[in-house]
């Protein structure tokens, strides 16, 4: 069991990111490097910050969310760290799971390491597949269309059937420091640039560290 998990950065009462309200764990680090990914800075493996796994299960089960998403990053590339979070938070909790990656399914099954079947097998949802600016599009919970959903057990089959195949928009937080990010899947690919764009032009300054955005 690993002891720690390397973060971007995790956000509770996210409702753009799956069906609920949910915790999410973004996970730094992703060898894939999408050209267009709206979060680069989670690409390099010794950004981010630590965490010891204990500690993140205890504020994920405080936050009584009804899911638990995982996104980077690239979770899959941090299988047994993920793994053992999930293991903690259901030891206390029948929480839902769902998570994002850049891999196909078909891959994970033939030849992903045991750590990424187990975690796989353990999964309600998935989206899977990189982010292909070319095919940007508004979708539910994704980003390009090659990107598909993947229902994994019967928790939430109703939910997605019932849902149309169109995006949920982003949300907007406002931190305890003072600090705001946005969390979702925007409708256009230069959302973040041309956000960033008027908030500088409107005299904000953009500092970026944990927590800034999705």
């Amino acid at each position: 069991m690993e002891s720690e998990i390397r973060l971007a950065q995790t956000a509770s009462n996210v409702t753009k990111l799956g069906p609920g309200s949910r915790y999410v764990v973004w996970v730094q680090g992703c060898p894939l490097r999408c050209p267009g990914c709206l979060a680069p800075e989670t690409w390099r493996a010794d950004g981010g910050f630590s965490v010891a796994v204990d500690d993140l299960a205890n504020l994920i089960l405080d936050s009584d969310a009804d899911g638990l998403t995982f996104s980077g990053g690239e979770p899959f590339q941090q299988a047994e760290a993920v793994l053992s979070v999930i293991r903690l938070v259901q030891e206390r909790s029948d929480i839902s799971l769902m998570s994002y990656t850049g891999y196909a399914i078909e891959d994970l099954i033939a030849s992903g390491t045991p750590a990424q079947q187990d975690l796989l097998a353990r999964l309600d949802l998935l989206i899977d597949g990189p982010y292909l600016a070319e095919e940007h599009d508004n979708l539910l919970w994704r980003a390009s269309r090659n990107q598909r959903i993947h229902v994994l057990s019967e928790r939430h089959r109703g939910d997605v059937r019932s849902l149309e195949d169109k995006g949920v928009g982003i949300q907007f937080q406002l931190l305890d420091d003072g600090m705001a990010r946005w969390i979702g899947v925007p409708i256009t690919p230069d959302f973040r640039e041309q956000f960033e764009q008027r908030l500088r032009s409107a005299g904000i300054n953009l500092e970026r560290q944990r927590g800034d955005r999705t």
